[in-house]
């Protein structure tokens, strides 16, 4: 079999594909319209304490590794419900799993964005 051909006509379908997938995300899941508000929220403090270079590329990479982390959890929720909707204890591991690994990025955007926040706001 041949690899298919690099075509820039399917790269933008591909991220066509991707942007529709982000969209959906955020109008389908409660959860992703919560890390939009976190996002905006952390976006506004940034601005308005004048963050450093540094610290904005800190902040960057939480926020992505939390969406990115909900959004893999999200798959992982709906493909187990794809393979059964019973209760199953490895199912439920996987979930839990999936679920704590969003429960990690975002205990370490906080613990981020104290540490970046903090002094600019009260010291």
């Amino acid at each position: 079999m041949q690899p298919e051909k690099f075509s820039i006509r399917s790269r933008i379908k591909s991220f066509a594909f991707a942007i529709d997938g982000i969209r959906r995300f955020i109008y389908r899941e409660h959860n992703a319209r919560i890390h939009a508000a976190a996002t905006i929220a952390v976006i506004i403090v940034a601005r308005v304490v004048g963050v450093s270079y540094m610290e904005a590329v800190a902040l960057t990479i939480v926020v992505a590794a939390v969406w990115v982390t909900e959004m893999l959890n999200t798959c992982v929720e709906k493909l187990c419900d794809l393979v059964t909707l019973e209760r199953h204890p490895e199912i439920k591991f996987i979930k839990d799993l999936a679920a704590g690994a969003v429960l990690v990025a975002a205990i370490a955007a906080v613990i981020t964005g104290l540490f970046i926040f903090i002094p600019k706001l009260f010291l």
